[in-house]
């Protein structure tokens, strides 16, 4: 909230009352502690909703984000290249992920992460000119996002941000 202070003076406000305000938020949504596993409150909540939307174990994969000049890559794997059950999660979440955000649904991310995640509405508003593609590797799968508008690249690398600070130690910057 940008107020101005003649503005808040006007209304009755003062600056202690402002304040009180503000670092009562803090206490409540503000800066989250790290537990005992190092996770933030927020962290662990990703987690737990992500456990509702995504059929792999998130203690046995990890997610890789790397930005890239015309998009992205997204790459999920098994964090023991044998193990056939997770590789096979991750592909089939990951195929139904690509077709859902060709059509502009991001509601598993929203699920997830909630709606005011950083870059999620520019995306969902300009789906039509990204491209996702699908691609298996040997121990996941890979989404690639290609796209020619900066502001949607930019939305784009904004998203990863957000996706690899909510996802903490599940979540690796690059590949």
């Amino acid at each position: 909230m940008n107020f101005g202070k003649r503005r808040l003076l006007t209304a009755g406000i003062t600056a202690a009352s402002v304040g009180a305000v503000l670092g009562a938020a803090l206490l409540i949504g503000g800066p989250q502690q790290e537990g005992d596993d190092g996770r933030t409150g927020r962290q662990e909540a990703v987690a737990e909703r992500g456990r509702t939307v995504m059929p792999f174990d998130l203690e046995e994969t990890t997610h890789h984000f790397t930005p890239s000049e015309t998009g992205g890559v997204q790459d999920v794997v098994a964090d023991q290249a044998d193990d056939a059950k997770q590789v096979d999660l991750i592909r089939t979440h990951l195929q139904k992920e690509a077709k859902a955000f060709g059509r502009g649904d991001f509601g598993d991310p929203v699920q997830i992460h909630g709606d005011s995640m950083p870059g999620l509405a520019e995306l969902e508003g300009g789906y039509e000119r990204i491209e996702v593609r699908y691609r298996e590797r040997p121990d996941g799968a890979t989404l690639t996002y290609t796209t020619e508008e900066h502001a949607l690249v930019d939305a784009l690398h904004d998203w990863f941000e957000a996706q690899l600070s909510d996802h903490g130690d599940h979540a690796e910057a690059g590949h």
